[in-house]
């Protein structure tokens, strides 16, 4: 099967005055579609300045990245705005909700990038909230909900458009064991269902039990690369 995407000796270099710092030096990975990965590695191993770039929002210092056979890191900034419309969803750790919006609103602002109309667009938005568990939550807004709901509104907005991959960025880091593990089984639960690529970053190993490939980074670096066989459905055995 072709990879969804390829990186080919990709480095980025950051500047701070006269000094560089290498955030990751000579990447090369393939990622297949329909697959869960997971970027494993401590505080400063390369892990989330590794899906930045793979998620165009930021451009890599050399190397290429190559995203349903095209050049990203050659786009220009209008053109990624709309590739990743197009092709991309994500889950944040700090749910990057807008205040001032209900559930319902929140999850509608990818179908309106989209041009979906405004009936059409809630009927999608209240459908996918239903799916994650927020049905009699629509019209709350992210002050009048738990971390965990807020959470599942960001799933439910990552992937209300369907799309091709999904980038989740240490999407439990702010959440109990209980509640990570909820949110584990929601998303790639919904990664499988609709045959999505998933790509994980975190520093917990217990949460790259999920991932079908872990990625082990250190200092910039790929250390390793481990095939696993994912768990799905993990029950919490911690007490109420």
């Amino acid at each position: 099967m072709e990879p969804v995407i390829q990186l080919k000796d990709v480095r980025k270099v950051y500047r701070m005055g006269s000094e560089k710092i290498t955030a990751l030096n000579g990447i090369n990975l393939e990622f297949e579609a329909e697959k869960i990965y997971c970027l494993l590695g401590t505080s400063g191993s390369g892990k989330s300045t590794l899906l930045n770039l793979i998620a165009g929002l930021e451009k890599p210092s050399a190397g290429a990245i190559i995203f349903k056979n095209q050049r990203i890191d050659k786009m220009d900034e209008k053109r990624l705005a709309l590739f990743r419309q197009q092709n991309i969803g994500f889950v944040f750790q700090s749910y990057n909700l807008l205040p001032a919006l209900t559930a319902l609103e929140n999850v509608t602002l990818p179908l309106i990038f989209r041009q979906v109309r405004p009936k059409e667009r809630k009927r999608r938005a209240a459908e996918m909230l239903a799916a994650v568990g927020l049905k009699d939550r629509l019209k709350h807004k992210p002050s009048q909900m738990s971390g965990g709901q807020q959470q599942r509104v960001s799933i439910a907005r990552a992937f209300i458009n369907k799309p091709s991959i999904v980038f989740a960025d240490e999407p439990t880091g702010n959440l109990d064991t209980k509640t990570t593990y909820e949110m584990m089984n929601l998303i790639t639960g919904m990664a499988r269902e609709n045959r999505q690529t998933l790509i994980i970053v975190t520093h917990d190993l217990e949460i790259s039990a999920y991932a079908h490939k872990i990625i082990k980074m250190r200092d910039g670096c790929i250390e390793k690369i481990e095939d696993n066989n994912p768990i799905f459905n993990k029950e919490d055995n911690v007490n109420e």
